[in-house]
């Protein structure tokens, strides 16, 4: 891992896989609202994916906002939003110990009524401004084959309540067993199943829609124009240059929304935000599945590792189609080598077929014939990036002036990005004041420690083998005969 997390980042590739939510692309997907770059402008934003997007439309919303360009190295919202699984799905209680044991009680409740509120947030502005983005509101399902997940997530979920209140919307779950599981999920072999509340969206049409209003408000959107490098102006201490491939721009601030691709840009964040690939496929579900399609969304979660999974609602194109992605840990090593890796424009071939086959395999005899269409609507790759916490690095960079960053999603940009993007903007204008820091994560924010921490991974998702239920509840076992494992999608020592 040491190794993965050295390797610097290189500028988006050309020609990426293509992705299932930019088929077809938008009309501003090739946009440039001048035909030359400006010379000079008050603020410039690196990225066009929901961060950047949410950036421009809160600096844009401000009375007092004067010129802000956004520069794109590909076209518009091309890298991970436009590429990820559409699930607005914060699961809230999976690294709710870790928080707890990591960062306090009060930072860990914080957290998780912040992922709650980001997802509500999101489905409120889509319905609010009339964003046609398939917005879906309902509940999700865990699939939990494995027994000391089983128990992480019952001591974990008691811990909440007992944090943040019965009461509160964040700490709202349902448990089921095996049984209940099955029948109601249609997926055998589970120790149980956990219910909450989560939605799916359509990332790319929102961000087309946020862009949309930030257009008219009076931004600068260039696309195809990648940032080669920032650095200091002759013009002043606290001004910068953006170096570009059409030219050079002046900037009094410039704003990071490069995710995983951000050490490219910002050398001191290399092996503090690493990239990993993910591999994602959209499926014509099995002639045996619901034709009016699944009621919730999914995730699938064994010993270590999860995939994740939505069922396009009733009244989108492809109706019923189900978005998986995940399953890196299947590969060699568990995946190592898509640590560190920017390239989109190719997939692990190993880990491509274990997703073709997952949903299938998950549902079993539930799943019936594959479509006469072909199973594989579409599959592609795309670029996320975590950090040495597992958590985003949001705030003015250290030692710095005017150079803000908001990067490193961890997977989980739907639920993260877009009220990270009201706090930056809150920073930048210097109104950080105890509301916010009430709301907003102690632990999101930049600072100079957060460049020391080693890099470990991707956290939170293994339990400890030992883990016991408090209060001397007992788990369920795992069935002998369980037909997802015998499938080879659970690992043999589970």
């Amino acid at each position: 891992m040491d190794e993965r997390a050295a390797i610097v980042p290189t500028l988006p590739r050309l020609n990426p896989t293509s992705s299932y939510w930019q088929d077809p692309p938008h009309g501003i997907s090739t946009h440039r609202t001048t035909g030359e770059l400006p010379e000079s402008v008050s603020t410039i934003i690196i990225g066009s994916g929901i961060t950047g997007a949410s950036i421009a439309y809160n600096v844009l919303d401000k009375s007092d906002a004067s010129s802000v360009l956004m520069l794109e190295a590909r076209t518009t919202c091309s890298g991970a939003t436009g590429r990820n699984g559409g699930h607005t799905k914060a699961a809230s209680y999976r690294a709710f110990l870790d928080n707890v044991r990591d960062q306090g009680e009060a930072e860990a409740a914080r957290i998780a009524r912040f992922e709650y509120r980001n997802i509500k947030a999101v489905h409120d502005f889509a319905r609010e401004h009339k964003i046609e983005c398939d917005s879906w509101e309902g509940d999700t399902v865990d699939i939990i084959y494995e027994v000391n997940q089983w128990n992480r997530a019952r001591q974990a979920v008691s811990e909440m309540r007992r944090i943040l209140g019965e009461e509160d919307v964040a700490a709202q779950y349902k448990f089921y067993d095996a049984s209940e599981t099955a029948e109601r999920f249609l997926t055998d072999g589970a120790v149980g199943s956990v219910s909450y509340e989560a939605g799916s969206i359509h990332a790319y049409k929102f961000v087309i829609g946020v862009l949309g209003l930030a257009l008219t408000k009076g931004l600068n959107l260039q696309t195809e124009t990648p940032v080669l490098e920032i650095c200091r102006s002759s013009g002043g201490q606290s001004r910068w240059t953006v170096k570009t491939l059409r030219g050079s721009i002046e900037a009094q601030r410039v704003i990071m929304a490069t995710n995983g691709y951000t050490a490219y840009l910002y050398p001191p964040v290399k092996g503090i935000i690493v990239p990993l690939r993910g591999t994602v496929a959209a499926q014509r579900p099995g002639s045996q599945m619901p034709k009016e399609g699944l009621k919730t969304t999914y995730s699938f979660i064994y010993g270590n590792g999860y995939e994740y999974m939505i069922s396009r609602p009733p009244g989108s194109r492809y109706a019923g189609d189900l978005i998986i992605g995940g399953c890196s840990t299947k590969a060699p090593e568990e995946g190592l080598y898509e640590w560190g890796t920017t390239d989109d424009t190719a997939m692990d071939p190993e880990i491509g077929q274990y997703v073709r086959d997952s949903a299938a395999n998950y549902f079993g005899s539930q799943w019936g014939e594959d479509d006469p269409d072909g199973r594989i609507r579409k599959q592609w790759t795309g670029i996320m990036g975590y950090s040495s916490q597992g958590f985003p690095l949001v705030g003015k960079a250290p030692g710095e002036d005017n150079l803000w960053i908001a990067a490193s999603f961890q997977g989980s940009g739907m639920v993260l990005c877009f009220l990270t993007a009201k706090a930056l903007v809150t920073m930048m204008d210097g109104e950080d004041d105890e509301e916010m820091i009430d709301w907003f994560p102690r632990a999101f924010r930049m600072s100079e420690g957060r460049l020391k921490d080693k890099f470990r991974g991707r956290l939170h998702e293994k339990a400890p083998m030992d883990l016991e239920l408090k209060a001397g509840r007992e788990a369920q076992p795992v069935p002998e005969e369980c037909p997802i494992r015998s499938q080879g999608i659970m690992p043999s020592s589970t």
